[in-house]
């Protein structure tokens, strides 16, 4: 059984944080919260820890993960230079959602990058993932504490429903605040881009790096530079179908399928948010698992109203999820 432990989200407490921060120092797996979604830890520059993070999430070894660090003072040993730009997004953006794409040192090992020549790093904003990491002393290689390709976890009972007993501990800080995974800048080519979209938006980097593009072409195959780039990724086990276009076409045809499936015997789980994008992520991937809990046969969802922000990383999760089943309403 995987022991799961209970702190204080704010102030966590310094003898759990104790414990299991040398449980990751021993090679342990641990999952904690971050303020984007519950991390799956372990130790990054242990290669048998890492291979055993891969076999408990069932992830494919050319799907790279990201390095959490306490601070921007721990990046220097994993990374092979530091452009100055660094420092500017780090002083702006660290400790947040930003995960910054660098070309790697010699001590990350292959099984961290996939074989690629870079790394992945970040610096969690939330309580219980700054401590954690501060009192372990070392880079913590965390994905999402899930099975791979479900539905990423926001709560401790997420990380219990997919993970007990192949795991070590939960650390249980409650719910996360933003709700989807972190922003991916790859800062290892010519041009700033966007790798996965996250609450550090196009719009709040311009400012600082007036050349940065969002990835426009689909990776090819083999390792990708980023975690969160296959096509089909944070899917319920429900089959999903999303809907695009103008609102009032979308919702008579999700009326229409509704009907179709029902008269077939089907039963149909339905996401049509009216809530803003901030909010919709914050309750994305609980309401996926909680349609799958229900037994609904497939999933009809729509994307919610454009309100900048959060949207186009909400819009990419629910295309992601959805695998390919996409309607386009004009």
């Amino acid at each position: 059984m995987t022991t799961v432990l209970r702190l204080t989200p704010d102030r966590p407490e310094p003898d759990v944080i104790a414990g299991a921060a040398e449980c990751l120092r021993r090679g342990g797996l641990v999952a904690f919260p971050t303020e984007t979604v519950y991390g799956l830890g372990v130790a990054a520059l242990d290669r048998a820890a890492v291979r055993r993070l891969f076999a408990a999430k069932g992830r494919p070894a050319d799907d790279p993960l990201i390095v959490h660090i306490a601070s921007a003072e721990n990046l220097p040993p994993l990374v092979a230079s530091r452009p100055h730009v660094v420092d500017v997004l780090a002083a702006r953006f660290w400790p947040g959602p930003l995960t910054l794409v660098l070309r790697r040192s010699a001590l990350v090992p292959d099984e961290v990058t996939a074989g690629l020549d870079t790394v992945a790093v970040r610096v969690p904003a939330h309580p219980v993932a700054h401590a954690l990491l501060a009192a372990a002393g070392i880079p913590v290689a965390a994905p999402s504490a899930n099975l791979f390709s479900r539905p990423s976890p926001t709560q401790a009972a997420h990380v219990l429903q997919d993970l007990d007993g192949r795991i070590d501990l939960v650390l249980d800080g409650g719910p996360t605040r933003v709700g989807v995974e972190s922003t991916v800048l790859d800062l290892s080519r010519d041009v700033p881009e966007v790798l996965r979209p996250g609450a550090v938006t196009l719009d709040i980097l311009r400012p600082l790096l007036p050349d940065v593009r969002l990835r426009a072409a689909v990776e090819a195959p083999g390792p990708q530079r980023s975690p969160g780039l296959l096509a089909r990724h944070y899917s319920p086990r429900a089959p999903l179908t999303l809907y695009e276009g103008a609102p009032e076409r979308v919702l008579e045809r999700i009326r229409q399928d509704v009907a179709a499936a029902q008269a077939a015997g089907r039963r149909v789980g339905l996401l049509v948010p009216d809530d803003d994008a901030a909010v919709m992520a914050t309750r994305l991937y609980a309401a996926l698992r909680e349609l799958d809990a229900a037994g609904v046969d497939e999933i009809f969802a729509r994307l919610p109203p454009a309100s900048g922000g959060l949207s186009e990383a909400v819009a990419d999760r629910l295309r992601r999820a959805a695998a390919g089943r996409i309607v386009r309403c004009p």
